[in-house]
């Protein structure tokens, strides 16, 4: 008997690939502008398809009437051909009206307008890697913030954790649909990320088999496609008995099959031998190059990091002016967070014209955020999001943001001693996985920049966040929120919305930027170098 393989493989025979969109420009998901972006260019399509409903609904009026006005003469005893005038109308509908109505070139010219309408906009459509960017980042969300795929299947954020309240409200619940959550578990199908693949297609075989019969998703996938899939999976995580279980069922609704035939027999032969017995538990896949993925997910769950007993020595709010007249009528709101390592956090730190201003000027130039390797730069799935670099030429607020950030550090941010303002939207599961915001490599292309390598950054809130996107500091042990009002100084009960500013400096900040879970987070980061010069008397060069 041959070897089993994944459906698609030569070993189990071939699965009719899914209907896919043609190629398109991908990175739709990588951040929510491009998402929000999708959602103008779907309520463009609605609203040439109402367009579409209602010219196909006026036709098919006047097709009914037809019909209806045929059949009560058909019906009518009195309705006799031996009638010259009901026999000519009988002679001129077949002649004339019946040949109108098959081959009427009206309903041919409805849908070429909807699709002419579509064609206008298919360029703007995600793409294939959109769609299993999507998917990996609902796993990611799942992942981060220990969240259970029925719950998510079902519209709700809440912990897979038994007792746990939802970890974010996003009002009505959205439920996804069996053809959704099949999209995901098959995406992590493909990449053999059977963690994955059995929570999301049990979600799937689960929701089809309520609706058997009754369901009619446009992207061809079934409850067969389903069971198919999930079959496999158990049977790579070694579990045979429920693979045996799930291709039996799927005989029941393709009895034919023959690839599944053998796939029964051959679950039959291994659990005979008493295969099943040597079956390895799986575990979570660690696609990343995070080592300490637990710590980080942990802050990520869990804001504000370790409770402190008491408050810690060296934390303090003040109003700040260092020594600046650009801040002496209205200083700087300024609390330490962390005296080792050095975090501070400004609040109130741009209004939300200026966040709106920033934004603005940065969406047209967004483009998928890349990572240093060696010497050339690369996209990483360690960082999700979108980027755009702002010069200060770029508009006032440009300059009023650059001359704010040199007052309050006493760092020049003239080129080319500081780099030009860099905004960043993350997106669906976007993330920056900890990391420095320095050069830890010769290679690296600081090193070939004027500027020297970086020896801080200040990074700007734009948008509120109602769930995670915190800035998370591994050995810090500190998970800062989105915040413009803390309450009390505190960080864990700030409320999220634009204007707080946090400015950190060392090698020992490995910070790393966390998914959003429910909101649009945004902000541009400025960072001085090597070559920047104190201006004022707090600042320090590193």
């Amino acid at each position: 008997m041959r070897a089993l393989g994944p459906p698609g493989s030569l070993a189990l025979g071939v699965l009719m690939s899914l209907l896919r969109p043609p190629p398109a420009p991908a990175e739709t998901y990588s951040a929510m502008a491009s998402v929000r972006g999708a959602l103008g260019t779907e309520a463009r399509l609605l609203r040439r398809l109402r367009t579409y409903l209602g010219r196909e609904n006026a036709r098919l009026q006047r097709l009914a009437r037809f019909y209806e006005r045929i059949k009560a003469l058909h019906q009518d005893p009195q309705a006799s051909v031996d009638n010259p005038l009901l026999a000519f109308s009988l002679i001129k509908r077949l002649h004339s009206d019946w040949p109108n109505v098959v081959y009427s070139e009206e309903a041919s010219e409805n849908i070429q307008v909807l699709q002419e309408a579509f064609q206008e906009v298919e360029e703007e459509l995600p793409g294939a890697e959109d769609l299993a960017g999507a998917a990996r980042g609902l796993m990611r969300l799942q992942d981060v913030y220990g969240l259970s795929a029925k719950a998510m299947a079902r519209g709700s954020l809440q912990p897979a954790a038994p007792g746990w309240p939802p970890l974010a409200r996003p009002g009505p619940p959205f439920p996804l649909s069996a053809a959704d959550c099949f999209h995901v578990g098959k995406v992590a199908y493909d990449t053999g990320d059977f963690y994955h693949s059995i929570p999301w297609l049990e979600e799937a075989a689960g929701l089809f088999r309520l609706s058997y019969g009754r369901w009619h998703p446009e992207d061809g996938s079934s409850l067969e496609a389903a069971l198919d899939h999930l079959a496999f999976s158990y049977f790579m995580a070694g579990n045979i008995s429920q693979a045996l279980s799930l291709s039996k069922e799927f005989l029941l609704y393709e009895p034919s099959n023959q690839r599944v035939v053998r796939n029964v027999a051959k679950y039959q032969e291994l659990l005979e031998v008493g295969l099943e017995a040597k079956a390895v538990p799986l575990a979570r896949p660690n696609g990343t190059q995070l080592r300490s993925r637990d710590a980080y997910e942990q802050l990520c769950q869990r804001p504000g990091g370790q409770p402190y007993l008491g408050i810690p020595p060296g934390l303090s709010c003040s109003y700040e002016t260092n020594g600046s007249p650009y801040l002496l009528l209205q200083p700087a709101k300024k609390e330490v967070v962390q005296v080792q390592p050095y975090l501070v956090l400004y609040h109130d730190f741009i209004t939300d014209l200026e966040a709106e201003t920033i934004k603005g000027l940065a969406g047209p130039w967004l483009q998928r955020s890349v990572v240093a390797s060696g010497e050339q730069q690369q996209k990483a799935e360690y960082r999700i999001s979108k980027s755009a670099w702002l010069k200060a030429t770029a508009a006032p607020a440009v300059v009023a943001l650059e001359q704010r950030i040199s007052a309050l550090t006493g760092l020049d941010l003239r080129p080319p001693y500081a780099e030009h303002l860099q905004v960043v939207n993350y997106g669906l599961g976007g993330h920056y996985e900890p990391h420095f915001d320095h050069a830890t490599s010769m290679k690296s292309p600081l090193y070939r920049m004027k500027s020297g390598n970086r020896i801080a950054t200040v990074m700007i809130y734009l948008s509120a966040v109602q769930a995670g996107g915190s800035t998370a500091f591994i050995y810090a042990n500190l998970s800062v929120p989105v915040v413009k009002w803390p309450t009390n100084g505190s960080m864990s009960t700030g409320r999220s919305s634009a204007g707080a500013a946090a400015l950190t400096r060392g090698t020992e900040l490995t910070h790393g930027g966390q998914s959003p879970l429910l909101g649009d987070k945004g902000h541009p980061w400025g960072r001085a170098s090597t070559r920047a010069h104190p201006r004022g008397t707090e600042a320090t060069q590193e």
